[in-house]
């Protein structure tokens, strides 16, 4: 299993919002930098969380991007579906995806726990966690 990179960057775009205190938001051209994401990509990026209404926009001219909740309110799991409808390991556990070995297959229950799993583990994960933890390593 494999993020793609949109949810990846998503989340270091969430990072950066996150520890950046001014009263302004965090600009594009300056997530892009410190990430170093090309700002073209990263239009999508931002689209794509602030449609999730995870970030918004600051009013008035000269403004940045903020976020909605507090750190400890946004899950990783929220970053991911910001990208991605769903979360399956394999297709067969996909909502639109018929198996014919959906009623016998052993291994499906398997690739279902491991599933719940990690979403769990992913909503159980903060962008404050992210925050705490760039912050040990970057002491």
């Amino acid at each position: 299993m494999k993020f793609n990179t949109k949810v990846r960057y998503g989340v270091r775009a969430m990072q950066e919002i996150a520890l950046n205190d001014s009263p302004n938001g965090v600009f594009q051209k300056d997530i892009a930098k410190n990430q170093d994401i090309s700002n073209r990509y990263l239009d999508h990026i931002i689209a794509s969380l602030k449609a999730a209404g995870l970030i918004s926009t600051l009013k008035g001219k000269k403004s940045g991007y903020i976020l909605t909740r507090k750190p400890s309110d946004i899950s990783l799991y929220d970053i991911y579906r910001a990208f991605e409808s769903e979360m399956r390991i394999v297709d067969c556990l996909s909502t639109n995806q018929h198996c014919e070995r959906n009623l016998s297959c052993a291994a499906q229950l398997i690739w279902h726990e491991l599933n719940d799993l990690i979403i769990n583990y992913l909503k159980n994960k903060s962008l404050e966690n992210i925050i705490e933890t760039y912050n040990q390593i970057n002491q």
